[in-house]
């Protein structure tokens, strides 16, 4: 069996892709490496801790030496990219450690990859010819839109934050590494992710989170600004389709055609949780909605067109924004009402 290797598997959207691509490819060994910083948790895992196709390593991809070591000991047949500083909010506070991970981390592991795989630029290694380098990436590279218009991979990048500014860096290392070494890879962008094991930081579990605790529920601004919602396991999918059948070198886009309002997702959620776990003092949680001070350059509107994705591999989206955030609730209501009691 060919053993892959899955970085930031501990996280948020790795968590949920790993158990799916187990089930999906039977055939392949996964070697997860995560560093278990705050948003990294061995516990979103447990389900396969024990599978005896999943291995686990505690390690930073800034660790170049344990990166190679980790080559010559597992031969890996591919990479999926997840590892990633990602919190907007903390890159604006310490940017330095997403420059770090972000790009000294995505360099270190094409770097590695490329030197295990191939022998000179366009000559792979017999046997290393299928060899795929999979980046996962974010719709936050090329900034923001108005209130018209869709981001497409032939948008041009223009990141407003830390975060969004490592990301493209990452974006353009991996693409380098493509046009000067003919290295097999895709890259994946994605929208606002939600569902099952994000961190509790993230704008959807702090809106129930707090909801729940009887606090006030911050929102940005005025919260009219706008992102486009994809369920995890819908962008798992994705991932796994890109990785699979995508043309090398090529970038998808992948989105859920679910734009909603910051205001809208808050007050969504406070109208779902009335039903399904009324407040004892009669009250609606919408009454725990307080405007904050937006944060700094605070992009206005995230949508993306996922055409490509859908008609040259076939994805769509499962889950629409209704569907998706019933789920998403329903885990977090098990995971935080336990907690409370």
């Amino acid at each position: 069996m060919e053993h892959i290797l899955i970085t930031g598997g501990a996280g948020f959207i790795g968590s949920n892709f790993i158990p799916y691509f187990l089930e999906e490819y039977p055939n392949l060994k996964i070697v997860n490496i995560d560093a278990l910083t705050y948003a990294g948790d061995v516990s979103n895992l447990q389900e396969i801790e024990n599978h005896e196709r999943y291995f686990f390593v505690e390690g930073d991809i800034c660790n170049r030496s344990l990166l190679e070591q980790l080559f010559v000991d597992y031969d890996f047949k591919g990479v999926i990219h997840f590892a990633a500083e990602s919190h907007v909010d903390n890159s604006i506070k310490r940017p330095d450690a997403f420059m770090q991970t972000n790009i000294l981390g995505t360099f270190n592991l094409i770097d590695v990859a490329k030197n295990h795989w191939m022998t000179a630029p366009g000559v792979y290694k017999e046997d290393y010819g299928n060899c795929r380098f999979h980046h996962v990436s974010t719709d936050e590279v090329y900034g923001t839109l108005g209130k018209e218009g869709l981001f497409k991979e032939t948008t041009p990048y223009a990141p407003n934050s830390p975060y969004s500014a490592s990301k493209a860096s990452s974006d353009f290392i991996v693409r380098s590494y493509h046009h000067t070494f003919g290295m097999n890879i895709v890259t994946t962008n994605c929208s606002n992710n939600y569902g099952p094991k994000q961190h509790d930081e993230k704008l959807i579990p702090t809106i129930i989170r707090k909801a729940i605790s009887e606090e006030a529920i911050p929102i940005y601004g005025d919260g009219q600004n706008i992102r486009d919602w994809l369920y995890v396991l819908d962008h798992c999918k994705g991932i796994s389709l890109a990785y699979e059948k995508g043309i090398s070198g090529e970038t998808y886009n992948i989105g859920g055609r679910n734009e909603r309002t910051n205001l809208y997702i808050a007050t969504t959620i406070c109208e779902l949780l009335d039903k399904k776990e009324p407040r004892k003092n009669g009250k609606s949680y919408l009454d725990l909605i307080t405007y904050v001070e937006d944060r700094a350059g605070h992009d206005f509107r995230y949508a993306i067109d996922a055409s490509k994705i859908e008609d040259k591999l076939g994805w769509k989206a499962d889950e629409n924004f209704e569907s998706g955030i019933e789920k998403t609730i329903q885990w977090y209501l098990e995971k935080y009402t336990t907690k409370i009691q």
